[in-house]
Order: structure tokens, then sequence, then C-alpha cells
């Protein structure tokens, strides 16, 4: 017997929690799970999910990412007919917002296990102190109908744990993992690696800091600004490139005029070939505030890139301080700004870093990843089985 398995992301953006959902739906055991994807607003992902064989997709274009309440309101409603309909033995949420209300949906449609993954938390000291509080008041309160909690990082589930999210034995940690067949190899021949960076307009004789992720807050894209304009004053021959693309970009765009920086940093877009892009790169930069476990510095370390990264959430556990890179505090402009000058002129400690790259530990494995996540729901479909059932559930029975 096939267990339906209903994933829900609040939107198909280019990111880590989207990436690992549409390979978990996508390689998902056919013999033991039927797939089906749900997610809302349109996003960059949604066509090759569509093109996923085997998994059935459907879309809620009223669920989003911003705090909307009526259309919240009506998202709500329409998760909870569509898993009436199709009756999942599981769902599994991802992202905040799809987290609260797929959860609460599932709950209302009689879904037995519930099981929700935290790709770093939305919850910051940047935010009004209410803001806060309400945000873990009502992770708290939706755990009570949570089955099982997944986290990509250690740092998460200390953080879950000292909120009482939720308590020691109710979530494991799975890495979201590196295809690493993809990202791991040799560096590109020259002529490749030239290719992106002229595009970027970078020469032979520049350094190229670069980074992958959408334009966000939690990205702070302005912090990487700030960072280029230090950078650039320190060291000419800086060039700066931010590979990606969101809401941000026209706020980007005039703190780059007002630095006059130009010529200095490139906003590319969102591309696919980031292996070619991050082996381009003499210095990998990421200024985010807050994280899960960032795919992104995994894909940095596989392809030998030097990083300078801050110490958001799981950051710290993707690489090894001093040896792929170095770690600062989120915000922290000036730290960050002397630690990738001091890469660009030293040009002995980037080739170690370099020779230190490009190998990924198994744990951080998308295989071994997606492995674990099966056994998580076998688990817990065996330990449903042989449940007592309660009234409610009798009666439901009595009458399908």
């Amino acid at each position: 017997m096939k267990h339906t398995i209903c994933h829900i992301v609040t939107k198909l953006e280019l990111g880590g929690a989207q990436f690992t959902t549409l390979f978990t739906v996508a390689h998902l055991d056919r013999v033991r799970f039927r797939p089906i994807l749900i997610t809302g607003e349109p996003g960059l992902l949604d066509d090759e999910a569509r093109k996923i064989e085997g998994v059935e997709f459907y879309q809620v274009p009223s669920l989003v990412r911003l705090i909307r309440p009526w259309r919240d309101l009506r998202a709500f409603v329409e998760l909870t007919r569509l898993l009436k309909s199709l009756r999942p033995a599981i769902v599994h949420t991802h992202s905040s917002k799809a987290g609260i209300l797929g959860r609460w949906a599932a709950w209302l449609a009689g879904v037995p296990i519930i099981i929700h993954t935290i790709h770093g938390y939305g919850i910051t000291p940047a935010q009004p102190r209410w803001l806060q509080f309400l945000l873990i008041g009502l992770e708290r309160l939706t755990g009570l109908i949570t089955t099982r909690w997944i986290l990509v990082s250690e740092a998460d589930a200390v953080k879950g744990l000292r909120w009482k999210l939720f308590r020691q034995g109710a979530f494991m940690v799975i890495r979201p993992g590196a295809d690493t067949r993809v990202f791991q190899g040799s560096p590109l021949p020259i002529s490749d690696s030239g290719k992106f960076r002229a595009e970027c307009g970078v020469g032979s004789g520049h350094l190229l800091v670069g980074t992958v992720a959408p334009l966000k807050p939690q990205k702070a894209p302005q912090d990487f600004v700030a960072v280029a304009a230090r950078v650039c004053a320190r060291v000419p021959a800086a060039r700066f490139v931010w590979v990606g693309d969101g809401e941000l970009r026209p706020g980007v765009e005039a703190a780059i005029r007002r630095a006059g920086l130009e010529g200095r940093i490139r906003l590319a877009g969102w591309r696919r070939d980031i292996p070619d892009v991050m082996r381009a790169m003499d210095v990998f930069l990421l200024t985010s505030h807050w994280e899960g476990l960032p795919q992104v510095l995994l894909q940095a370390r596989a392809n030998c890139v030097p990083i300078v990264a801050t110490r958001a959430g799981g950051s710290a556990e993707a690489f090894v301080e001093g040896k792929h890179g170095w770690l600062c505090d989120p915000g922290d402009i000036e730290a960050l700004a002397a630690q990738v000058i001091r890469l660009l002129m030293d040009s002995a400690e980037r080739e170690r870093m370099r020779r230190n790259g490009g190998h990924i530990p198994n744990e951080f494995n998308m295989w071994a990843a997606l492995r674990k996540r099966e056994q998580l729901y076998a688990m817990l479909l065996a330990a449903q089985r042989h449940r007592v059932p309660n009234e409610v559930e009798l009666r439901e029975r009595t009458t399908d």
C-alpha cells in the first residue's frame, strides 16, 4: 500500500528549502510513497515542479510569504479543503507561513501525522519585541498539533529548545545537503570560468567577490553593498557580483548608486549555472542576518571557493573556520570587510583554502538526507498503525 505524503511550501523560489523539498518529492521511494506538492504564490521553480514525473502538483495562489490577513484566511480554507480531498497519511510543511497555515489545515482535515521542517527561524533581534513574542507564541501553539520536527542545524535545535518550541525527543536534525554530483569537481578551465567573469566586466587583473542568494531581508544585501564599499576603498582591483533577484532589488540598486559603485558591483539576476558561477569567484561572501543551514556555503566549499560568512543559524556547521573560510557576527560590516580584504590581499591564504575545499562530508549528502526522511516517515506510519484510535476516529471509520 502506498502512503500519500503531501509537502507544502509557501513559494518555489530559488532557495535551500525549496531545492530540498523538490529533491525530496522527486526522489521519494515510489513503491512506498505517493508524493504530492502544494505551493502558494507563483515562483521561479513552479515549471520545474510541474515537470517532475510522478508528483502531483497543486497551487494555492492565496498562500503568500508576507502577512496578509484576508489572503491568509482564504489560503487556510483552501488548504483545508484540498487536504480533506487528498486525505494524505502525512503532511510535511516547510517555511514559516506554510508551516503555520499548513499544519493547522492538516489538523482540521484530520491528517494523522504532521511534520514540520524548520529551515531557519524568521524570528530575529531586528524585529520588534512584540512581533518576536507573537511569532514564538504561534510556533508554540502550532507545536501542540505537530507530530515531529526536522531541523537542518544543531544551532536551530538549541534555539528551538530555548524558546520551548519542542521538547527533546520530538525532533531530529537532518542536514539539507548538497548534490555533490553537481557541485563537486575540479575547477573550471580558465576559458570557462573567464566567461562569467567577462559577463560581469571582470578582467584578468581583477578579484571577484560574489554571492548567490535572493535579494530579500534575510540575506542582508544592503550589508553586502556596505562591505563592498569598504573593500573597494582598500583593494582597487576588487569587483563584486550578486547572483539572484528579489523584492529588495530597487533599494539595492539605489544603495549602489549612492556609494558610487555602479562599475564595481553587478546584480546578475538568477542563473542556473551556479557551479560555473562559483568557480569564477575568488571569495564567496554571505551577509545573512538569519539562516537555517545555508546550502550555498556547502556549494562554495565543494567548489573550492574561500568563504567569508556571518554566524547566522547553522552557517558555522557548513564549513570549518580557518580551513575553508572565516566567520563574523551578523551585521558586523567592519569585520566582514576586514576578512574579505585579508583574503584578497593574501593569494597564498586563498590558495590554501582552495586546496582544503572540494570535499563534503557524507552528513551533507542529499541522498543520505533523503533516506533519513523516508525512515522517519516509515517509523511514524508504523507507530500510527499500532496506535489505539480515539472515539472520533472510530466514528469517522464507520461513516466512510
